[in-house]
């Protein structure tokens, strides 16, 4: 193709980044897991343009309503084979004074990198509703919910993210997604630019 003289792209390159963020009214859809699986759920989809990644990841995760607070409580439920990758984007959040929730095996593993850690029973196979109550009473602000492979386990991970889509609050399945809030909110206020579409490309 390129011996041809055909070139890559639509347009010439501009200093501009776009991230493209699918928009999910779970809290409309009563009783979809928000996990992504093979089916479509999305609703719709918004984009964030800037002149660089941080500020067009603000924007998508506001426009998407993933925005995280600057500050609150923070809940991690992570897969035991995610664990190690999840690692660093916790100690990312703490070092930005998150309060830190977690259940009881995550717990463990912040516990074992010295951080603080308020432990949340998750056993809802087993009738305790511990975790849905301290997601429903306002204590959360965010919840950070990788999925892992048994039965009860996602059964769990089910009613976690249910109780976070009818509370309105942000929950991310993907560490990539967790980390890219992360990054955005490490580069604190003045983040994004805020100006006419027909500027950005001009």
């Amino acid at each position: 193709m390129k011996q041809q003289g055909y070139h890559t792209g639509l347009h010439k390159k501009r200093g501009l980044v776009g991230i493209k963020a699918p928009v999910f009214s779970m809290s409309k859809l009563t009783g979809v897991d928000t996990y992504l699986g093979p089916e479509m759920k999305s609703t719709g989809e918004v984009m964030g343009i800037d002149h660089n990644f941080e500020g067009a990841m603000a924007k998508a995760l506001m426009a998407a309503g993933l925005t995280l607070p600057t500050r609150g409580n923070l809940l991690f439920s992570i897969s035991d084979k995610s664990k190690q990758e999840a690692l660093p984007i916790i100690e990312g959040f703490h070092a930005l004074g998150y309060q830190l929730y977690a259940t009881e095996g995550t717990a463990s593993m912040i516990k074992m990198h010295n951080m603080p850690v308020t432990v949340i029973e998750k056993k809802l196979s087993e009738g305790s509703r511990n975790i849905i109550d301290t997601i429903t009473n306002g204590t959360i602000s965010g919840i950070i919910n990788t999925i892992t492979g048994g039965r009860a386990a996602m059964q769990d991970g089910f009613y976690i993210r249910r109780a976070a889509a009818e509370q309105r609050i942000p929950c991310f399945t993907s560490l990539d997604t967790a980390r890219a809030a992360l990054t955005a909110l490490k580069s604190g206020k003045g983040i994004y630019s805020v100006k006419p579409l027909s500027e950005y490309l001009d």
